[in-house]
């Protein structure tokens, strides 16, 4: 690798790695090591793709499956993660490395890995490399020759995946039982039980959305989608997110999205209340994938065969993003979602069964048409009379709040929301807000929420006003929407922060508190630790508290660092309100 020579390394290279995989000594892993290492710090170097890397590889892997004798000795063990990983990061940025790949046979040996011939640790890294070379179009035929196997694996891996990895590692008690590999893979070498678990965490919500990527992949081609939309399937889907360690990926809901996109798939999706339901929530609350929520739901209703399928379920969530008008590079969402809604509000209003649903389009086609067009042609120095009355209402609702008559504060913050033109923005944000608030001590939690979710689409940029977001989030947390609640408070945490004009900021104690609550109930392997419980009682809970115990403090400060870092959409100059606004 050094040989300053081009002509020489190459050649000496090349007939090298063609006797790789006929090594039998301990120096086996020392070369395949650093081949990973070369292939992780320069993944677009053509050098090694160009002499043979790829068959090397694919070599490699087939032997460790057909020659369990070679692959216990030594430390060949090792070998088929790396030989996968090699792989997958060569084919990840480049479309002639993949056909390079493909070419030299790398598909065959990368499915035995997936259909599991090995263990969790090599699936990963398979389906990491079949799913890039699914993302190419010269690539993607050549593993469409295995479609139904190969989706039918990716849905049993996105669905058991997280199962898998609690029963074979994060859930074994004691450390010796675990497979060495394993743990140094994870580590490398490098930091006791509560590292392994933290990696083990983060490598099987990847091993998850790498799955849902690959499906992705087909079914952005319309390919299997009857098979991908299998109605037990896209009930986990739509629960299946990236995690706290996997904040990047938008797991179950991109690929929801996806075949949103089909006749087909709008179909099966509309099919399901349950799947609707979440993608309700979803686009209520601040996750970063708000907006794919909002997409789903907005395809569903504008296609006429599944519209009157969804929309009295839709309807009760989306009348509160009305207002909402940018959502990152999406512009006036609240007007798409105002004529989704109302397109035939005319003729099909009177046609609904549930009178929540046909007050809420009572309210969106009121707010929206007709009190817009009052507030257009009236003068501004009515207007600014009307903001005077509200100001007067507002002062006797916060008088009655302080006083505990909370029930009067709820009914003259109402009055003051009728009164308030649209365009007092501001004003209707802390209106909302303080009913919110009062809907909270009231212990009527659906209010809450929907009066915190109006006053966040009001603010600018949304989903910024702090007191809003932790309104929601206790109304979540009394509603049991662990998730939800989890994403407010830490959203709330970082408007905290960045209010702050000093350095030394100290979080609420009371929002650390829910937050550890919430990790508690929103932990990968929660699901899977139920389970275990479940059918072993005694020794799964004794299992279970320790793996709980040894990893909850150490995610808990980083994960919750990393997401505070990464709502970076809040601007610095946000302030914090008082515990009501004024």
């Amino acid at each position: 690798m050094t040989e300053p020579d081009s002509s020489a390394r190459r050649a000496t290279i090349k007939e090298y790695l063609k006797g790789v995989p006929f090594l039998d000594d301990e120096e086996l892993i020392l070369v395949v090591s650093g081949l990973w290492n070369v292939a992780m710090t320069r993944p677009d170097d053509e050098e090694l793709p160009s002499l043979g890397i790829f068959e090397c590889m694919a070599d490699l892997i087939n032997r460790a499956i057909h020659d369990r004798t070679w692959l216990l000795t030594h430390q060949n063990i090792y070998i088929p993660y790396y030989a996968a990983h090699i792989i997958g990061s060569y084919t990840m940025n480049k479309v002639d490395f993949a056909v390079k790949a493909v070419e030299s046979g790398v598909i065959p040996p990368l499915l035995e890995l997936l259909r599991g011939k090995m263990s969790w640790v090599e699936q990963r890294v398979a389906i990491r490399a079949l799913g890039h070379l699914a993302s190419y179009e010269r690539t993607f035929t050549p593993l469409a020759a295995y479609e139904d196997e190969v989706v039918t694996l990716a849905m049993n891996l996105a669905s058991s995946c997280l199962e898998e990895v609690y029963s074979m590692f994060v859930g074994v008690k004691d450390r010796r039982k675990r497979l060495k590999y394993h743990c140094d893979l994870l580590t490398r070498g490098v930091g006791g039980v509560e590292t392994e678990n933290r990696k083990a965490e983060e490598w099987a919500s990847q091993l998850q959305c790498w799955s849902i990527h690959l499906l992705n992949c087909f079914a952005a081609k319309e390919r299997s989608i009857s098979l991908i939309c299998k109605q037990e399937f896209l009930k986990e889907l739509s629960e299946m997110w990236g995690g706290l360690v996997n904040h990047s990926s938008p797991g179950g809901v991109g690929l929801i999205r996806i075949l949103c996109y089909s006749k087909v798939g709008r179909e099966n999706v509309s099919k399901s209340r349950y799947v609707v339901e979440n993608l309700c929530k979803l686009s209520r609350s601040c996750d970063d994938w708000q907006y794919m929520g909002i997409d789903c739901l907005l395809l569903l209703l504008k296609d006429p065969d599944t519209r009157y399928k969804v929309i009295e379920i839709a309807t009760l969530y989306l009348v509160d993003l009305i207002e909402l008008r940018n959502l990152g590079n999406r512009r006036n969402i609240g007007e798409t979602i105002t004529k989704a809604l109302v397109y035939d509000y005319k003729h099909m209003n009177s046609k609904f069964k549930n009178a929540d649903v046909r007050r809420a389009l009572e309210e969106t086609w009121d707010l929206k048409i007709e009190r817009r067009k009052k507030d257009q042609i009236t003068c501004d120095e009515k207007l600014e009379g009307k903001r005077a009355v509200v100001k007067l209402i507002k002062q006797q609702g916060n008088h009655n709040f302080l006083v505990g008559e909370i029930e009067t504060a709820l009914l003259k913050y109402t009055e003051a929301l009728e009164i308030c033109p649209l365009r007092h923005r501001t004003e209707r944000i802390v209106l909302y807000s303080n009913r919110a608030r009062c809907n909270l001590l009231l212990r009527d939690p659906d209010s809450a929420i929907s009066d915190a979710t109006r006053a966040l689409c009001l603010s600018s940029p949304p989903n910024s006003h702090a007191n809003s977001l932790w309104t929601r989030s206790q109304a979540y947390d009394m509603k049991g929407m662990a998730k939800e609640s989890l994403m407010d408070c830490i959203l709330f945490v970082n408007v905290c922060i960045r209010s702050k004009a000093d350095d030394r900021v100290k979080i609420p104690y009371y929002a650390v508190r829910m937050i550890s609550k919430q990790m508690d109930s929103t932990w990968l392997f929660r699901a899977a630790r139920l389970k275990a419980l479940s059918k072993h009682p005694e020794k799964a809970e004794e299992l279970s508290e320790n793996s709980k115990s040894s990893t909850r403090g150490h995610v808990n400060a980083e994960t919750m660092r990393t997401q505070v870092q990464n709502k970076s959409y809040i601007s610095g100059q946000l302030m914090l309100h008082n515990s009501h606004d004024q």
